[in-house]
């Protein structure tokens, strides 16, 4: 910051104001005697402490030079008590939008406010602007928080050097120093964390995990699920959690978010960084890089070594790829690109939830003779050619294909590579995949009145709570019981 320019973007003006009052207070100082001393207005340094006036750094100096403390103690971002910590709060809840469209009147919370009065407000805007976070979050909101979420781990080519780091430094902490994670040394990560694992028949039916903070207990289904969830990385992603420093999710998006650090986390650990990345070396080297080896060296499963394999392409040689799994309606489920595949997307730029063209290896996959083989193919598009390497798995909501592909030049690395199956794709253009033949439009135009499968999901608002989904009535009381 230069002599000439404002205070920093990330000050708090109201924060600012309310050490400056608490100093100058602290000084025996009033606002007169203090605009004498720095050569301001008192009704100016009123505004400043008031957080109603961004002040120029020559001001905020000499304020710091008349009141005999260091500048950085006016910049510092906690409040000066816990008092003047409830006033900034209530100055914010009444700055939101959403309040003041309410056209309520602003309370001052001058020394004139009882503290308890002072707590009521807080309690009362807290709980306004729950309530107003839950109706806001609706399926629209978690489609744009996705497709944020995406653009974030595209800049990042999908690889988080410091998951990576925090899963290095935990598999150092109990002397991993080999290969595959076991499930030895998945409970010597719960024990060196401070956890036990307690695999329980009554785990409610919202969760896949629950955690006992008060006694650092982790309760795990005594069955898999059956929906995918390999039970070792449902232990991991629990203990990320607390690894990576997440608190109680703010909104949709940090729940998200959450999510996602917590789903590489515990690949990083299935998979440590430095052994994939050399097993993957040598199949590079010998042009055979392939899922289905990169899944049967590590023990997971073909997703996660999917996912996995799109964490280190980019980073560790260069490969730029895109991950799908699609639905055998054509419906995508995931999906994640940094090559600049064009995914369908809707007017948010979500992803999932939109049908993927017909002629992509996605879907000709469930057409193949054998979909449950090896699958690859080469696709045409309108943003350049594709090769793809699709494997399908059978799910208790249908099957689904797992798709990872990369731009023609990179085939050459893959076993499949030399594939001489090729579709060609023109999507969005309506007729390459969309519009029905115009034999099939004369014969059934006005024929027909199909009743559509409404997905209900779609039009409700997500779960409320903090974490979304979860029934807290019935975690607590599955804590009540085991306590």
């Amino acid at each position: 910051m230069t002599a000439s320019s404002s205070a920093e973007p990330s000050v708090d003006l109201v924060t600012l104001g309310q050490r400056l009052r608490h100093l100058r207070r602290s000084k025996g100082l009033t606002l007169d005697q203090l605009s004498d001393a720095v050569g301001r207005a008192p009704s100016q340094l009123s505004l400043i402490e008031n957080g109603k006036r961004e002040p120029k750094l020559s001001v905020l100096q000499a304020i710091a030079g008349a009141l005999g403390v260091p500048l950085q103690d006016l910049l510092r971002p906690e409040a000066p008590s816990r008092r003047a910590g409830l006033e900034i709060e209530l100055a914010h809840f009444q700055q939101n939008p959403a309040y003041q469209a309410l056209g309520l009147p602003v309370v001052r919370a001058g020394r004139r406010l009882p503290a308890d009065a002072l707590e009521a407000l807080i309690g009362m805007h807290r709980e306004l602007n729950r309530v107003l976070t839950e109706q806001s979050a609706t399926p629209e909101v978690a489609r744009r928080a996705n497709a944020q979420l995406r653009a974030e781990m595209r800049k990042r080519n999908n690889y988080f050097a410091e998951i990576e780091q925090a899963a290095a430094n935990v598999l150092r902490s109990v002397r991993h120093t080999t290969g595959p994670l076991s499930q030895r040394g998945i409970l010597d990560i719960a024990a060196q964390i401070g956890f036990t694992l307690h695999y329980v028949n009554d785990l409610p039916s919202s969760t896949r995990s629950v955690t006992d903070l008060k006694n650092r207990r982790i309760f795990l289904p005594q069955v898999a699920s059956g929906k995918g969830h390999d039970p070792r990385a449902v232990v991991l992603q629990t203990l990320g959690h607390f690894v990576l420093g997440h608190n109680d999710p703010a909104d949709y998006g940090d729940f998200l978010r959450q999510r996602v650090e917590v789903n590489y986390f515990a690949a990083a650990l299935l998979m440590p960084e430095k052994f994939a990345a050399e097993f993957l070396s040598a199949a590079k080297a010998d042009k055979a890089l392939a899922i289905d080896d990169f899944r049967d060296a590590f023990g997971v499963s073909y997703e996660t070594a999917a996912h996995r394999f799109t964490n280190l392409a980019t980073h560790h040689f260069g490969i730029p790829v895109h991950f799908a799994r699609v639905h055998e309606s054509g419906i995508v489920y995931k999906a994640y690109e940094n090559d600049n595949v064009r995914f369908p997307s809707d007017v948010t730029g979500a992803i999932e939830g939109q049908p993927v063209c017909r002629k992509w290896a996605s879907r000709t996959v469930f057409e193949a003779d054998d979909p449950y083989s090896s699958f690859y193919q080469f696709t045409d598009t309108t943003a350049g050619t594709y090769w793809c390497t699709v494997h399908v798995e059978s799910t208790s909501a249908g099957l689904f294909s797992v798709t990872v592909g990369t731009p023609y030049e990179h085939a050459r690395w893959f076993r499949g590579g030399d594939v001489t199956g090729r579709t060609v794709s023109n999507c969005p253009d309506p007729d390459c995949c969309r519009r029905p033949p115009a034999e099939l439009v004369d014969r059934w135009a006005g024929n027909a009145w199909p009743s559509a499968r409404v997905h209900s999901h779609l039009l409700a608002a997500l779960p409320p709570g903090t974490f979304p989904g979860v029934d807290n009535r019935d975690v607590y009381d599955f804590l009540e019981r085991r306590a």
